[in-house]
C-alpha cells in the first residue's frame, strides 16, 4: 500500500512539474497514469502466477524472481518511451 500511495504522489508531483495549462490536460494525464498502472500491476501479476507453476531453481524463488521481473518489465515499458538521441 505504501508503494502505490508513493507511485500516485510521483505522479502528481509529476503532473505539477510538467505545469499543465488546463483542467483536462491534467484528467488526460491522470486518467492515462492510472491505466498504465493497471496495465502493469495486471502484467507482473499474471507472469508471477505463471510462473508460480513454473520450475524455477531454487536461488531465484520468491524475491529474486520478482525483482527480475520488475526489471524486465522495467525495461519493456522503457522501450514503449522512445530513444532520443
Amino acid at each position: 500500500m505504501i508503494a502505490v500511495n508513493c507511485a500516485i504522489l510521483g505522479g502528481a508531483l509529476f503532473m505539477q512539474q510538467e505545469q499543465y495549462g488546463t483542467t483536462v490536460e491534467a484528467t488526460v494525464y491522470g486518467f492515462g497514469s492510472g491505466v498504465g498502472w493497471f496495465i502493469a500491476v495486471v502484467l507482473i501479476a499474471a507472469i508471477r502466477e505463471k510462473i508460480r507453476y513454473s520450475n524455477v531453481p531454487a536461488p531465484l524463488r520468491g524475491v529474486g524472481m520478482a525483482f527480475l521481473i520488475t526489471g524486465l518489465m522495467g525495461l519493456a515499458f522503457l522501450g514503449f518511451m522512445g530513444f532520443e538521441i
